[in-house]
């Protein structure tokens, strides 16, 4: 072990013990990955000379995973949420060029430079919250040219930063206007020209679609689904958020990692969840910031031990909040979701959604060495509290991030 994570407190969110604090603990990592996690007194020898850090009695989790964000785009969307507070309809709104057809033509005109760093500065409020990984969409170029500039984006921001990104291709995200009463016709597009690209390049590690009526239908999101799988890509889907069309059920069949908003998920649908492995991910800050009153259907997605993740949805236009904490108190408050299922959704249940259950999200000999360290007596103290700064630091690969001035001696 060339490091070791001494005097903390581990929650490891393994199925055995996941909620359980194990005191006087210690963490072993080798080369990025985890090669101990348990007892201080259980711990192998250490040969050579590992550098050990005090953690200082600090309670340790997995490192947090947002596994749905639209952190890339330019513009600024402000102004409509005053109009519509002051009684402006959402169709007046979007006659006049607003809605998401104002985040296109802001992101389609900016440069890789300028999306770069506006993504960075909206990422740090999500590294303050302890994540070491974040999904990044496209979709607001809705050209071969822009989707895959977004793409680029993405990739630079995982390599300049102090944190993982998964990339994901939306290009079925909206009919671009230059499409207008011709959704089959884009469709053919995405699935002829921006997915082969995409995959080409080594883009984007998935492909996601939004199924609903004011988007694209079952039919048109399969053959996107399709299109996908050919190039090795994986599936997921935004599915109903504002009515049942069923592509929930259409993505699970497909094998889609996820299936994300669903508030009108019937139990048909979360049955094809449970059967096909298809993880759930409730996005609270969306259904909050449009003051929805449809609750997706934590009932049944328990009864049938479906997965529940959560997210932030970061985005201009329905959910601007980069705080996956803040969506762990709004999952307890607004979905009644336990802390315990809280800490599970942006941790062991995220990874999955992102296909990534194997490297991230428990801490356990072989994963990937992605920690948080909080200054918190208990887990659930992740949800209960908002606005204090609980981090400590955060560990990517091995490496420490100190949080608040927390750690400067240690490297």
């Amino acid at each position: 072990m060339d490091r070791v994570l001494t005097n903390l407190k581990l929650v490891t969110m393994q199925p055995d013990n996941g909620y359980q604090i194990i005191d006087n603990a210690m963490i072993g990592i080798q080369d990025g990955k985890i090669q101990f996690a348990g007892h201080a007194d259980e711990h192998p020898d250490c040969h050579g000379h590992p550098q050990v850090i005090d953690c200082q009695g600090a309670l340790v989790t997995p490192g947090l995973i947002d596994c749905h964000t639209h952190l890339v785009y330019a513009g600024n969307r402000a102004n409509e949420f005053e109009q519509r507070l002051n009684g402006v309809p959402y169709e007046a709104i979007a006659k006049a060029g607003g809605g998401i057809l104002s985040t296109v033509r802001a992101t389609r005109t900016a440069t890789e430079d300028e999306l770069f760093e506006l993504a960075v500065a909206r990422l740090a409020g999500l590294k303050q919250d302890g994540v070491t990984t974040v999904e990044i969409k496209s979709g607001y170029g809705l050209t071969l040219e822009d989707e895959l500039k977004m793409l680029r984006v993405a990739r630079r921001i995982g390599r300049a930063s102090d944190i993982k990104v998964s990339t994901t291709l939306l290009a079925a995200h909206a009919l671009p206007p230059e499409f207008a009463g011709r959704s089959d016709d884009y469709i053919d597009f995405v699935c002829q020209n921006i997915i082969p690209a995409a995959a080409n390049e080594q883009l984007a590690d998935a492909v996601d679609v939004f199924c609903e009526g004011i988007a694209f239908s079952p039919a048109q999101c399969q053959r996107v689904f399709e299109a996908a799988k050919t190039h090795g890509l994986q599936i997921k889907g935004h599915t109903e958020q504002l009515s049942n069309l069923g592509g929930s059920a259409l993505a699970a069949q497909m094998g889609a990692t996820s299936v994300d908003h669903i508030e009108f998920l019937d139990e048909a649908g979360v049955k094809a969840l449970a059967t096909h492995g298809t993880v759930a991910t409730l996005l609270p800050g969306a259904f909050y910031f449009l003051r929805e009153t449809q609750l997706p259907p934590i009932a049944l997605l328990r009864q049938h031990q479906v997965p529940m993740a959560l997210a932030t949805d970061f985005n201009p236009g329905t959910s601007p909040i980069a705080s996956l904490r803040t969506m762990m108190n709004m999952g307890c408050t607004l979905f009644r979701l336990t802390p315990e299922e809280c800490l599970r959704g942006v941790t062991c249940h995220a990874a999955q959604a992102l296909g990534l259950q194997e490297s991230r999200g428990q801490i356990k000999p072989g994963m990937d060495a992605d920690l948080a360290l909080w200054q918190v007596a208990t887990p659930a103290e992740l949800s209960y509290r908002l606005g204090v700064p609980d981090l400590m630091a955060r560990v990517v690969d091995g490496h420490l991030f100190p949080a608040n001035g927390a750690f400067n001696h240690a490297n």
